[in-house]
């Protein structure tokens, strides 16, 4: 045992070095660090939504307080008269507090954005790994299906596939996550096509390890960081098409405070009333800056052109 010890802490070592490396070189991205102080920020939003939000996010404030359909933001410390009831960013056309919807369509957001890049990337990787590794038949079958699906632009392909199973937002999901596969396999594809060629994987192979392992156990791992960078940015590129999708109002249906569907909802009063469209707006332009940001920095942290260079210095 102890043999196995002694001869196990190299590779231990090396392992968490580069980790560290890894680690040290994500927080020197100042467009990853910013990426992720606004991403804790959201997630701590969604999690605390029923804390902060002051109502209910479906409640109409009809009769039980003293306001109008879509009333202007009311805040006390800004000069809003003591006397009325004060909501950050006004009523909506159903006298729903504005404020309160938008808190809790962090919720459904990042759950669309996680839970379909998610699905896509399970199914991708599969579909990529397997195509790469094995060749031939299985390659030519699968890419060909992948660039059927590539053949279709991404947004009219997932209006599509909602038109057939009809309107909601669990079908929006599953569209967008089938419109994002094609890309998960693609790369996890390119990916496995270089690593399988690398020495260690021919010694294992040579060792009698089976494919299977020598796929998830050898291969799969060092193709998981441009995995990590494209699942990043393509989180970003799932919640604008699902706040797409719900504003023409095919995603989420009223009354759900989802930001797409509040757009879509009153965005005639953009004139009128544009604290309406302005809130939701800039809810999803953050959320989407927060992952793009921290998208290109891991993109940089996770070069290995760039992490060679460090080694070396």
């Amino acid at each position: 045992m102890a043999t196995v010890d002694i001869a196990a802490k190299p590779e231990n070592y090396k392992s968490n070095s580069l980790m560290r490396l890894m680690l040290r070189r994500i927080f020197r991205q100042r467009s990853a660090l910013v990426g992720m102080s606004i991403l804790l920020f959201l997630i701590l939003v969604a999690i605390f939504a029923a804390k902060i939000a002051p109502y209910d996010p479906n409640q109409s404030l009809i009769g039980i307080e003293d306001v109008s359909r879509r009333q202007a933001p009311c805040i006390h410390i800004l000069g809003c008269p003591q006397d009325q009831p004060q909501h950050f960013m006004g009523l909506d056309g159903n006298v729903r507090d504005e404020y309160s919807r938008v808190i809790f369509g962090t919720r459904i957001s990042l759950f669309v954005g996680f839970s379909t890049i998610g699905f896509a990337i399970l199914v991708g990787t599969l579909m990529g790994a397997l195509s790469g590794f094995y060749g031939g038949w299985v390659d030519n079958l699968i890419m060909r299906l992948m660039d059927v699906l590539l053949a279709f632009p991404g947004f009219l392909l997932a209006i599509a596939i909602i038109t057939v199973l009809g309107r909601g937002l669990q079908n929006a999901l599953l569209a967008i996550a089938i419109v994002n596969i094609p890309h998960f396999a693609r790369v996890v594809r390119a990916s496995v096509l270089s690593i399988k060629e690398q020495d260690y994987v021919s010694a294992s192979r040579s060792l009698g390890a089976g494919d299977l392992r020598i796929l998830f156990l050898r291969i799969l791992p060092n193709a998981i960081p441009p995995l990590i960078v494209q699942g990043t940015l393509g989180i970003a590129s799932a919640i604008l098409e699902a706040a797409a999708l719900s504003f023409l109002g095919l995603g989420a249906q009223p009354p759900t405070p989802e930001w797409g569907t509040m757009l879509g909802t009153e965005y005639n009063q953009i004139f009128t009333s544009p604290h309406l469209v302005f809130y939701p707006g800039f809810a999803i332009m953050l959320t989407v800056l927060a992952f793009n940001l921290l998208g290109d920095g891991l993109r940089d942290a996770l070069d290995p052109r760039l992490v060679n260079k460090s080694n070396i210095a």
